[in-house]
């Protein structure tokens, strides 16, 4: 004779307040949980990797000047461009090179920067290279 024997062939008990779980929702309660929220995500940020920016020379700088004022005198108004520009990271200390394409809607001398059609405003101090023929 086993201890329990005297109930083992007993229906479950039903609650009289409670309906019974549905199957779906029961199962729910045996998945993963996740102690940490946030952590996976820290982790990729902390191992992100972001370049520095890297200051021009004179000589590349006087080369920008000479195509932005080209840009200006012989392309017209709204000239379409390429532009390689580095763009701070708004998380880390440095950033990254990137190639925006886009009209000029406005270059700006007073606060030294240009502003696309696609929203870019780009310090010229940003950028590394400009191509008016994209």
């Amino acid at each position: 004779m086993n201890k329990y024997d005297d109930i083992i062939e007993l229906e479950r008990p039903k609650s009289r307040k409670h309906l019974p779980m549905p199957i779906s929702d029961r199962a729910s309660q045996f998945s993963p949980f996740a102690a940490l929220t946030g952590y996976d995500d820290c982790i990729m940020e902390a191992g992100r990797i972001t370049d520095s920016f890297r200051e021009s020379d004179e000589d590349a700088r006087e080369s920008l000047d000479h195509k932005l004022r080209e840009i200006i005198l012989e392309k017209g108004e709204h000239p379409k461009i390429r532009i390689r520009w580095f763009k701070k990271d708004d998380k880390k200390s440095g950033g990254e090179y990137i190639i925006s394409t886009g009209i000029i809607k406005k270059i700006d001398p007073i606060n030294e920067s240009i502003l696309l059609n696609n929203g870019d405003e780009i310090s010229f101090w940003q950028i590394s290279d400009i191509d008016t023929d994209p």
